[in-house]
């Protein structure tokens, strides 16, 4: 079981996005993965993920690396569903579960929510990808990237360093947490103030291993506010792990907890599923 830890954020936040380098999608910036992966050695990645998942040629290492280098497709899915459904974030405190990137938790950041915390099981994901995604979306130097449609027909980026200005405001709405998720929990239930709960949980592909499902759904449990909803993104079947959409239904349907509902099916390539989950008695 990986231990909880709150990740500081930097009060030179300029420092955050040094050596970066960024990409757009969806209009967001985001630190390149392909450059993270060929840079980022020694104290940066004290947990030495990088090296591992590189020289194993694997996304995943149960208990080790999760996942968080790669942005997976269902994390698209959700954001498009956010959108059509037009979610409202506006004063509302949300939890971006197993959040690499940090790109749905950066989408409730800019629907004005009040409070978002992000979680990935690896700090050196929290530290050299999630932090500096939400820095160079807050600052004006990140809104303008995000602005440019095609940077490769926009002429060369200057030598100057990017700067972070403007993003204080938006990051003292943030909280950074790295772990086991039952940990983290733990964390939040621990803490002086009474515990946090979360009006909304936003968290894509995280059910692919049914040896979570038990931890998964307690932090759920636990965390989200009795009038809460989660939407989680996910692949029908993860071939090869054995998890999915209908193998984690069934697990809540057993546990009598949540109600859930499958509130969208995309069917390009493997189907995928949108599904919304909540309290049995909640409103």
């Amino acid at each position: 079981v990986k231990a909880a830890k709150e990740h500081s954020i930097p009060q030179d936040l300029n420092k955050v996005l040094e050596n970066k380098v960024m990409e757009t999608v969806l209009g967001l910036s985001h630190v390149k993965l392909s450059v993270v992966e060929r840079t980022c050695s020694g104290d940066a990645d004290s947990e030495g993920i990088v090296s591992k998942s590189v020289s194993s040629h694997s996304d995943l290492i149960p208990g080790v690396y999760e996942g968080g280098l790669k942005i997976w497709e269902c994390t698209f899915d959700l954001m498009d569903y956010l959108s059509e459904a037009e979610i409202e974030f506006t004063n509302k405190t949300v939890l971006d579960l197993g959040c690499g990137a940090g790109l749905l938790g950066i989408v409730a950041l800019q629907g004005e929510a009040a409070r978002v915390h992000f979680q990935d099981y690896n700090s050196t994901v929290i530290d050299e990808i999630t932090l500096p995604n939400v820095v160079a979306n807050c600052s004006s130097e990140g809104r303008r990237m995000g602005r440019e449609k095609d940077r490769k027909a926009s002429k060369p980026p200057s030598k100057r360093p990017r700067k972070a200005e403007g993003s204080a405001d938006v990051l003292s709405r943030c909280r950074f947490f790295s772990g086991d998720w039952s940990q983290v929990s733990q964390l939040l239930s621990n803490s002086n103030k009474p515990c946090l709960k979360y009006d909304i949980i936003l968290t894509s592909e995280t059910i692919y291993n049914p040896d979570y499902y038990s931890a998964l759904h307690d932090t759920l449990a636990q965390l989200l506010d009795r009038n809460g909803h989660v939407y989680l993104a996910s692949k029908v079947h993860y071939f090869g792990v054995g998890g999915g959409v209908y193998l984690f239904e069934k697990f809540i349907e057993d546990k009598n907890v949540f109600k859930t509902s499958l509130v969208k099916t995309i069917d390009q390539g493997l189907q995928r599923c949108i599904m919304e989950i909540a309290f049995k008695n909640s409103c």
